[in-house]
């Protein structure tokens, strides 16, 4: 890894392009740097059906491999509570992902009360503004296609992409990945 680590990178782009890779690169050059240093993944998912389950599962299994030592906290919704609590000047914190947070508060599982995603979206930047140590978030870029036909997924991209924004503003460095290739678009001053 050729540049330094960020106090707070966002990392996005499309399915499989390499996000949470590059994450885990991030975390695993944090831990070979100092015999302090710890590393906690915030996991966003929920496993609502086998497919799912089994995608879990398969990226709990290459995490372990690709970084060992990692702990795993699953939270689906309080995340700047979450993403507070477990940092420390010591801990690097990755959040993957942003767009299924998003999707468990828009859209979430029957019996819980949808959430307008504005509130927890300032919560969220207010917190990688304060967190004591370094953290790298990860979120799907899916406006570079065609207006999508449906209202509610229209308003689902339009809240993907009013949160990215938010989150790229509010973060030192944003990284978009492309067949495993991380293009720079912002980076610290």
């Amino acid at each position: 890894m050729a540049e330094p680590i960020a106090r707070s990178e966002f990392i996005l782009g499309g399915q499989r392009s390499g996000k949470s890779r590059r994450a885990e690169l991030i975390a695993r050059h944090w831990l070979s740097a100092a015999l302090d240093h710890r590393t906690v993944l915030i996991a966003t998912g929920q496993a609502w059906d086998d497919e799912m389950r089994e995608r879990i599962a398969r990226h709990q299994r290459d995490r372990a491999e690709r970084v060992p030592g990692m702990l795993t906290v699953e939270e689906p919704r309080a995340l700047a509570e979450t993403l507070t609590l477990h940092s420390a000047a010591q801990t690097l914190v990755v959040v993957d992902c942003l767009t299924l947070w998003l999707t468990n508060l828009t859209m979430p599982a029957e019996g819980v009360d949808a959430v307008d995603p504005a509130a927890p979206t300032l919560a969220l930047c207010q917190a990688i503004a304060a967190v004591p140590g370094p953290v790298v978030l990860v979120g799907n870029e899916i406006g570079l296609g065609v207006i999508p036909m449906g209202r509610e997924v229209r308003a689902f991209v339009d809240a993907l992409g009013a949160l990215n924004q938010a989150v790229a503003a509010a973060s030192e460095r944003v990284t978009l990945m492309a067949a495993g290739l991380p293009l720079t678009l912002k980076a610290p001053a």
